[in-house]
């Protein structure tokens, strides 16, 4: 059925690495592919599992004192390419852009770095670019990505693996979009509110 997906390829993006390495162990038994950054993919090779570096795909190092990871067309091509449109697939071919079928993020602590008295410019650098993009990008493409916007629904996830595979289904895959921009909803009235103060 053309509405459910195969998950082949998991880019992966995380602040907080708690709850991850039970998810991470079920997707490499499932031969689900990592394509990650810094910590982790540092993380992920720890666990025993092999990760591409982004760097790899995209040609370009992490720079900005790592403001600019993720923000490539390679990456974004990745998870907005729509698989069943016949001019995405060409482009996609002709650039070399790899399909990225589930993206695991979450962003930076704002809210808490805030909560922390922390100072003015502190704050600033946990204003999340990259993860938030990910976010979006991924729910907007929901018929063909699978987006985890937080470490609340690793264990959801994980209950859908075990239970039917690598496979989720498209009604699922609605969902956790649904979920992503609710994160995402919530992470911007926070900085939208914390500037209006």
């Amino acid at each position: 059925m053309a509405e459910t997906k195969k998950i082949k390829t998991a880019l992966i993006s995380v602040f907080h690495k708690d709850g991850l390495d039970a998810l991470l162990q079920k997707l490499n038994a499932e031969g689900v592919s990592f394509l990650s950054t810094g910590g982790t993919q540092k993380f992920i090779e720890e666990q025993g599992y092999k990760c591409q570096k982004v760097e790899d795909v995209t040609t370009y190092p992490s720079i900005l004192g790592g403001r600019v990871k993720t923000l490539h067309p390679k990456v974004f091509g990745g998870i907005l390419g729509r698989r069943e449109n016949e001019g995405d697939r060409e482009q996609m071919a002709k650039y070399e852009i790899p399909e990225i079928d589930l993206v695991i993020v979450d962003l930076y602590p704002f809210e808490q770095t805030v909560a922390s008295g922390a100072s003015e410019a502190d704050i600033i650098e946990k204003i999340d670019i990259g993860g938030i993009s990910l976010i979006r990008a991924g729910a907007k493409n929901f018929r063909d990505v699978v987006i985890i916007p937080s470490k609340a629904e690793y264990a959801e996830l994980l209950d859908i693996v075990n239970a039917q595979g690598a496979e989720t289904t498209l009604e699922q895959r609605r969902h956790f979009a649904e979920r992503a921009f609710g994160v995402s909803s919530h992470y911007d009235t926070a900085i939208h509110n914390w500037f209006e103060k």
